[in-house]
């Protein structure tokens, strides 16, 4: 280890409180079972920049990252870091909000944006990128919206299976974070999943929002499970790590074992103090 290396992560890790005995000695793997992947939007903000987050995440125990758009950031340096410490990048966002793929006149952009973000995903060694339905459109029903969801996810399709990588669509809630969106709920997403009928479209079970949104979060992962590509997790209220809220996370952990999911968990929440702690949260969390 360089000198520079090693001054880093002393530094990183006074700052941010991290468990390690040494800077230079990462943590054992976090979970029990499950595979964790921090997402580094919303973990370690006190670091500037992407690989010094990457490199904090493996310190603490963390084999998996995921981001969000991939655009703006300096690719060649996230993929340096994660070849540095083993970190693997389970998903990125490969479309938001807006413009809406539940607006036709955005289905041509979107299916060019897939095919870019494939390429990007390839020279990151990524297999899932997730996508967004788009927020509500003046004069549009749900139904109508969802339809157009459905006719994009089909032209993207073919591009997504002839580079093996999987889209994930997002459902988000209504009550907390993201009134005016059109699609709400995995018994929606599972819907239009189904009515696209492809083995690399699949949805992100996000189950801070599923929570919110419909509750019975074993029973609807086990209902939709087929159609399953991804999961996601933050507590509520708050959307802080597991254990910090109402949600029995190790019950639903079991279950996703128990069904054999094998993917990452993207903690996809702000952690309540430190990182260090809130690792500690997720460790118990995977416990049964």
């Amino acid at each position: 280890m360089t000198p520079d290396r090693r001054a880093f992560l002393a530094t990183s890790a006074v700052a941010l409180g991290l468990a390690a005995t040494r800077a230079d000695e990462p943590n054992p793997r976090v979970g029990n079972k499950t595979k964790f992947a921090v997402n580094i939007e919303m973990w370690f903000n006190k670091l500037k920049t992407y690989p010094e987050r990457i490199a904090a995440s493996a310190q603490l125990g963390y084999d998996g990252v995921e981001f969000w758009p991939w655009r703006g950031k300096n690719l060649n340096a996230i993929q340096d870091a994660c070849g540095k410490h083993g970190v693997k990048i389970a998903q990125f966002s490969a479309w938001g909000f807006k413009p809406g793929m539940n607006d036709p006149k955005n289905h041509q952009h979107f299916v060019e944006e897939i095919e870019a973000s494939c390429e990007i995903a390839k020279k990151l060694d990524v297999k899932q990128m997730c996508v967004v339905g788009g927020d509500d459109i003046a004069g549009m029903t749900q139904p109508e919206m969802h339809e157009q969801i459905i006719v994009a996810l089909k032209r993207a399709a073919p591009i997504a299976q002839k580079h093996d990588v999987t889209l994930i669509l997002e459902p988000m809630n209504i009550r907390v974070d993201h009134k005016g969106h059109c699609l709400y709920g995995s018994e929606a997403g599972v819907k239009i999943i189904r009515a696209v009928g492809s083995t690399h479209v699949k949805l992100l079970f996000d189950l801070y929002h599923n929570h919110i949104t419909e509750g019975d979060l074993c029973g609807h992962i086990r209902d939709g499970f087929k159609e399953l590509g991804y999961i996601q997790v933050a507590d509520h209220p708050g959307r802080t790590e597991p254990g910090t809220g109402e949600i029995h996370y190790n019950r639903v952990f079991k279950e996703l074992w128990a069904l054999g999911y094998r993917g990452y968990v993207g903690l996809e929440c702000r952690p309540l103090t430190t990182e260090a702690l809130a690792t500690e949260g997720v460790r118990r969390s995977d416990v049964w």
